[in-house]
């Protein structure tokens, strides 16, 4: 294993943050991201994020480029290219999103293999991380690499295919602690990638045959989850329609050994909500569609529409006015305690009862306003007390650790609503679960 090893991370998002701290504590480490106010507060020992506090990532952070004065290690950020010309292994983290026809866009891949193949030499290592269909890595970005750079792919370089498996806000489960699926374009590339990620997982390594088996793996996982929630939500509407409580029949279902503990609820976000559709996707242009995937997909990005009408037929039955009325909506963030607003669903909730003449208040403690109205165009609290009022219907939507100890009935009208999306509130101060 070389040492040595000087490395640039592309993309320091949610997954290539972490990353980067952590090769970090062991090697030279050049993160490069587009957005300059990230890569600013980044070098000042900060994240907007939240996935890494400061106490733990200042202590990694340089203030000059450790790849170009042989540092033994050390985190330095920039968004100039130029910065990143002396690593020799490059890993690629950026986003892999779906455009508005569920399509998945390859562009991010496109822009960061051209950023690294003009700076690319001979020996040098490219990984990719981004979460894709399989045969993505060869097909689509090993070309772009060859053209920006004027070298033969496994001739002159080489590549790698490490699937990311961070869960954002889980601070648990952290990216040294999850095991590392690893691949290379040769055996031999695949041992040193399978060596240099074990240098620093503690929880150790699967180095997988091939490329597209390791971007294979990484896609069938949140394709599963996706699919299992599906069969929750479906329980859910199933069971609300016989009025019976979902919650108290996968409680009772639980006690089996083998049972799988999956709850009915909102699947958004920048990963289970959209790698589905790459999978899909690329079944479909060999000649098979997919029957199961899909469904799950649709029936999934149903849910805000059918809490939403859960919502409206209790407030029916409570004979409380529906145009006008004043709700609380807890939570626009795609998953608790977490800011990341990226493909939320709790927006279908909102939006979907703002058709219907009712007045909705969004309070989040974890989603930056700003992002919120540029992303979704309505206004955001961040402040409690910018939302302390009394409400007709209050819906918990995202499971924040702030809304557990929340005075709901201080917040309620005398016959008021409380309904609660995620289980989590105890049943004697809900009128309804999901």
């Amino acid at each position: 294993m070389n040492k040595k090893y000087k490395i640039a991370i592309i993309g320091l998002g949610y997954v290539g943050l972490p990353l980067a701290r952590l090769f970090a504590t062991k090697y030279a480490v050049v993160g490069f991201d587009i957005n300059h106010q990230r890569v600013s507060e980044l070098n000042e020992g900060h994240d907007s994020t939240r996935e890494i506090e400061d106490d733990v990532l200042m202590p990694v952070i340089v203030k000059q480029n450790p790849l170009e004065y042989d540092a033994l290690k050390g985190l330095y950020c920039s968004s100039d290219s130029v910065d990143i010309k002396n690593a020799d292994i490059y890993i690629i983290t950026v986003p892999t999103p779906i455009d508005r026809h569920n399509r998945p866009d390859l562009n991010p891949l496109y822009n960061a293999s051209e950023t690294v193949g003009k700076v690319l030499k001979k020996g040098d290592i490219v990984i990719y991380e981004s979460t894709v269909y399989p045969g993505v890595t060869e097909e689509e970005c090993i070309p772009v690499l060859e053209k920006f750079s004027g070298l033969k792919f496994n001739e002159d370089f080489f590549a790698g295919y490490s699937p990311e498996r961070i869960n954002p806000g889980d601070k648990e489960h952290t990216v040294e602690k999850i095991r590392k699926v690893t691949s290379g374009s040769t055996p031999e590339i695949g041992q040193v990638v399978d060596n240099l990620y074990k240098s620093v997982i503690t929880a150790g390594t699967h180095l997988a045959p091939t490329i597209k088996v390791a971007e294979a793996s990484k896609v069938i996982e949140n394709s599963q989850r996706d699919v299992n929630i599906a069969f929750m939500n479906e329980l859910a509407k199933i069971f609300s329609l016989m009025d019976i409580d979902t919650h108290d029949v996968l409680e009772a279902a639980g006690t089996k050994w083998n049972f799988l503990p999956f709850k009915p609820g909102l699947v958004g976000g920048h990963c289970i909500g959209v790698d589905p559709f790459y999978l899909a996707q690329k079944a479909q242009e060999i000649g098979y569609y997919s029957e199961l995937i899909l469904s799950a997909r649709r029936l999934n990005d149903s849910m805000g529409s059918f809490v939403a009408s859960q919502v409206i037929k209790l407030m029916i039955d409570k004979e409380i006015q529906v145009k006008g009325a004043n709700i609380l909506n807890l939570g626009i963030t795609f998953k608790e305690n977490c800011p990341d607003i990226r493909n939320s669903k709790a927006i279908d909730i909102v939006n979907n009862l703002k058709e219907y003449g009712s007045e909705i208040t969004v309070y989040d403690p974890w989603a930056n306003p700003f992002e919120v109205k540029k992303e979704y165009e309505i206004i955001s609290h961040q402040d409690f007390s910018a939302i302390k009022k009394q409400y007709d219907v209050i819906i918990l939507t995202v499971s924040h650790h702030e809304f557990l100890t929340l005075d709901l009935k201080a917040l309620l009208k005398n016959n008021g609503i409380v309904y609660d999306v995620k289980g989590v509130l105890t049943k004697e101060n809900v009128h309804k679960r999901l």
